[in-house]
């Protein structure tokens, strides 16, 4: 949910797709967005952090090589375009995806981006580096990648183990950014430098996370916002209290269940209210390696049971769509977290 107020209505279109009573207004720059967290993370190290607490507030300050298209709402191959890098292309075997990267972009620092960014990016990743990072949630994304090259300062190579058609769609993802090589990782985790549309402020465990506009971001008309203040409130009812009176602009993604978005919005009409996938997922995750769960026939029989109609109507007010299993898009309903994650902070 979001508050209809000019001071909101900087953020600009991908954010306002519902917002159709002043399109005057929805372009003009400037303005501090306030939002709450329900969470604090332990650092701001996206590459060394697992949920979106560190990772939404965090996508601002940094750059993926490439990236979903934030105007498309579900993610899939068509829908990536660059980002820092201007194109990318297969050789024939399908085992090396080659980027060529855009040049006269600076870190926050003052550095410029090179193609040694992206190498200690993923050496760190995959582990090849004298840098450790102090956890890798992500090492098994690219346990298929073999490594990456440069050519010259403004073209790199990811080098596969085998075809991997769907490998761009792990280097688009919302936890993908590239670090600084000239930064350490112990560094990053409270004081990152990225090439973003917005520089890191404070974080303030508990507390608070500040970002603010990068006047000298390389997408000259970006971003809107002079800046983005997320508050760190863990009780829901206290943040939906908080945005009915005027303290925050947005609410946090999933964080109210259809009965309760239908509560506010009779309290708030002026709040422009939108429902998605994300807000009503429900998932029964058993592990299959331990007894009993590792029985098939276990699992299929507890598939069986569940009345799925019936945790729709009762939990979301019939507002969802039977997913079956966690699968990703398109098959299922369970691609989109770091799409979302993207499309909340590049703007």
């Amino acid at each position: 949910m979001k508050r209809n107020r000019e001071g909101f209505l900087a953020l600009g279109a991908s954010l306002l797709v519902m917002v159709t009573a002043n399109a005057a207004l929805a372009q003009k720059p400037g303005g501090i967005l306030r939002m709450y967290s329900p969470d604090s993370p332990a650092s701001m190290s996206i590459h060394e952090e697992s949920t979106v607490y560190a990772q939404s507030p965090m996508m601002g300050v940094f750059n993926n090589l490439i990236m979903f298209n934030q105007h498309v709402k579900q993610n899939s191959l068509e829908s990536i375009v660059p980002d820092l890098a201007t194109g990318w292309s297969w050789n024939e075997e399908g085992t090396e995806l080659t980027l060529p990267l855009r040049q006269g972009v600076m870190w926050h620092d003052g550095k410029p981006f090179t193609a040694k960014d992206v190498i200690c990016t993923w050496e760190l990743l995959l582990e090849k580096s004298s840098e450790k990072l102090r956890v890798n949630p992500r090492k098994a994304n690219f346990n298929n990648l073999d490594r990456v090259t440069a050519n010259g300062d403004w073209e790199v190579t990811f080098h596969l183990k085998r075809p991997q058609p769907a490998f761009p769609m792990l280097l688009a993802d919302g936890f993908a950014p590239v670090y600084p090589c000239h930064v350490p990782p112990r560094d990053m985790r409270q004081h990152p430098i990225g090439t973003g549309p917005f520089k890191f402020v404070e974080f303030k465990p508990n507390e608070y996370i500040k970002v603010t506009r990068n006047t000298d971001y390389w997408k000259k008309d970006r971003p809107y916002l002079d800046g983005i203040e997320y508050t760190i409130v863990r009780n829901p009812s206290t943040a939906t209290l908080a945005f009915i009176s005027g303290k925050f602009d947005m609410t946090f993604p999933g964080n109210l269940t259809p009965p309760l978005l239908k509560d506010v919005a009779s309290q708030l009409p002026q709040a422009i209210c939108e429902l998605n996938s994300g807000s009503i997922n429900r998932h029964v995750i058993v592990n299959r390696d331990v007894p009993p769960f590792d029985s098939p026939q276990l699992r299929q029989a507890m598939a069986l049971t569940l009345d799925r109609k019936a945790f729709i109507e009762i939990v979301s007010n019939g507002q969802g769509e039977i997913g079956g299993v966690l699968l990703p898009q398109p098959g299922g309903f369970a691609g989109d977290a770091a799409g979302y994650a993207q499309r909340a902070a590049r703007l």
